[in-house]
């Protein structure tokens, strides 16, 4: 039984057994990607110790979908097929053989998507959720309005819908519910976490800045992403001459050094105030939610 309607997103280079355990420990649901242990040696250690820890708790794993990019591809879908995480959420690409493998053991896929095209093409393989990537998100976060994106796949999906960009209070979330969602997915409330593996820097980089610290550019990859400025302007990369790159590279999706020095974070950074727990962050987020919820009781 989760105490609030919770995804902590999975993050690169940020989410470990650690957070994924604390989460789903404290009443959401924890994840991690899977390219975060390296070799695959190692994921199959995390794999083995989150589903001993967690027992019957729900918790989830990110697969990099795309096949060109992620040259561990294989090897990440025969760690999912030995260990069978009740969740697997795939990005950048098709879900393809995995939502077999995961519905033949009995777990759930659910894919993020940013847009229609990538919702209607999810939905119709057959995934059980779909991640809706909105404006404001962190890392590669999508363009569309939260109200309009929900709005129009409810009009041809039917499955579970998690809504994700800028939800970080626990009003936010009751928010979401109200707008039609299952679940809120949320990254950026927990970067500075004390069982996150953010660098220090990084950590007090989330809680220092502000909305007008965050760029949306895709001269990185070629796909547009949330960034913090003062990660660029500590290695001394200068915004103003940031220029588009003309195709599209996700080697970054699995490549370390791309996003050991720039930093991501989501619109909502601002509620990240202070170090906490997980446990002290999910303890915030229900009392955010339970007044949300009153309060919107007591304006009907």
């Amino acid at each position: 039984m989760l105490k609030l309607p919770v995804i902590v997103a999975p993050m690169f280079l940020v989410s470990n057994p650690a957070m994924t355990i604390a989460a789903s420990r404290a009443g959401v649901i924890g994840s991690f990607p899977l390219l975060n242990a390296r070799p695959a040696s190692a994921c199959a250690d995390w794999l083995r110790q989150v589903k001993a820890e967690l027992e019957d708790k729900p918790w989830a794993v990110n697969l990099i979908s795309h096949r060109k990019s992620n040259k561990r591809y294989d090897e990440d879908v025969e760690l999912i097929r030995q260990h069978e995480p009740p969740i697997v959420i795939t990005s950048l690409g098709a879900p393809g053989e995995v939502i077999e493998i995961v519905h033949g053991y009995g777990g759930l896929v659910y894919s993020d998507v940013a847009n229609i095209r990538h919702a209607r093409k999810a939905a119709e393989s057959g995934v059980d959720g779909l991640i809706l990537v909105c404006a404001g998100a962190g890392g590669h976060g999508g363009t569309l309005n939260p109200f309009a994106f929900i709005a129009a796949v409810k009009q041809f999906y039917s499955g579970t819908v998690i809504l994700s960009g800028s939800i970080s209070t626990g009003a936010d979330v009751a928010a979401a519910r109200l707008m039609g969602a299952d679940y809120a997915y949320m990254g950026t409330r927990f970067l500075a976490a004390e069982e996150s593996d953010a660098q220090e820097d990084y950590k007090q980089m989330v809680i220092d800045s502000n909305t007008e610290d965050i760029l949306y550019t895709d001269a990185f990859s070629g796909v547009s992403a949330n960034i913090l400025i003062p990660s660029l302007l500590k290695q001394g990369i200068d915004p103003a001459n940031l220029k588009p790159k003309k195709e599209v590279d996700l080697s970054h999706l699995v490549n370390v050094k791309a996003w050991r020095d720039v930093w991501s974070a989501g619109h909502g950074v601002t509620a990240v105030t202070k170090r906490e727990t997980i446990g002290e962050i999910v303890e915030s987020l229900d009392s955010e939610y339970r007044e949300g919820v009153k309060s919107l009781v007591r304006n009907d």
